[in-house]
């Protein structure tokens, strides 16, 4: 069977790095990647964008974001994406993996770079102001030049440090126009809820399911996700249901039936059924118009 196009994490300039930095216009422009940046692909690792200069779109999650200057997007590990062609945009893509936030950051840092990146907790998208968009490029400007000037045996320790304070001062930024959740009531265990639905959606979307998974009832899930997403549970696991299915339909050449199979549908009208409720639009039609 296919599976969605998966980019893992390749760092060129250093292979030992669990980090790489990459300009928008060499990355747009290079015809020796193994996929396309303007198709839909999921990558397996972190992506924090900046827009210098210019104006275009990008798509996290089959929405599209407007960019320009001062357009800062956080892709989360796991999610697709891809570039537009006939954007103008320059700048810097940073890209880390997971290993590097469970190594380098204590527990707490962790939630909260987790939850940047958590693009249910948050839009992906943050419009910067003139002083952040220039303490922001001057922090770029550091990693860069330590990254392919300095680059000694230092050279990386200082950049995971400086790393540490962008994802800091951009939830700095987030949390001034109360766009995170860090001391909201729950936010622990919806992370949890969050983690089993997105393993899981394609073996259950019964919420009584993961209620047993994690040893509450079907009514806390349900004041977890209100609290949170102001959603019921069931809402919120055919969300996250429906979005693995618009990957596999965007992202393979599966037959909708194989599709239906592997989302954990038995019977293919069910699943039509199911898709159509959530989207209105027939698999095939949601495929057509992503081409």
């Amino acid at each position: 069977m296919d599976t969605p196009v998966h980019i893992p994490f390749k760092n060129h300039q250093n292979p030992n790095a669990t980090f790489d930095l990459v300009s928008l216009e060499a990355l747009l422009d290079r015809t020796d990647l193994d996929h396309s940046p303007f198709q839909l692909h999921l990558v397996e690792f972190y992506l924090i964008i900046f827009i210098e200069e210019g104006e275009g779109k990008h798509t996290i999650d089959f929405k599209e974001y407007v960019c320009e200057t001062g357009t800062l997007l956080t892709v989360r590990k796991d999610q697709v994406h891809r570039f537009h062609k006939h954007s103008d945009l320059k700048g810097n893509m940073l890209l880390f993996t997971n290993e590097f936030l469970v190594s380098y950051l204590d527990n707490l840092e962790l939630q909260k770079t987790l939850q940047l990146f958590n693009e249910l907790l948050g839009t992906p998208q943050i419009h910067l102001t003139e002083s952040e968009f220039n303490s922001i490029q001057a922090l770029i400007k550091r990693i860069q030049k330590e990254y392919f000037e300095v680059n000694d045996a230092y050279s990386l320790s200082i950049i995971r440090s400086e790393l540490h304070i962008l994802i800091t001062q951009l939830f700095r930024i987030k949390s001034n126009v109360n766009q995170v959740l860090f001391d909201r009531k729950y936010l622990t265990e919806f992370t949890e809820l969050q983690t089993l639905v997105e393993n899981n959606a394609n073996k259950t979307t019964r919420v009584q399911d993961y209620a047993q998974m994690m040893g509450r009832s079907s009514k806390t899930l349900n004041n977890i996700t209100q609290s949170i997403l102001s959603k019921s549970a069931k809402e919120f696991v055919d969300e996250i249901c429906i979005k693995q299915i618009k990957r596999l339909l965007i992202n393979t050449v599966m037959s909708v039936k194989e599709i239906a199979y592997r989302s954990g549908f038995e019977e293919t009208t069910n699943f039509y059924k199911y898709f159509k409720r959530h989207t209105q639009l027939t698999p095939e039609q949601f495929r057509d118009s992503h081409k």
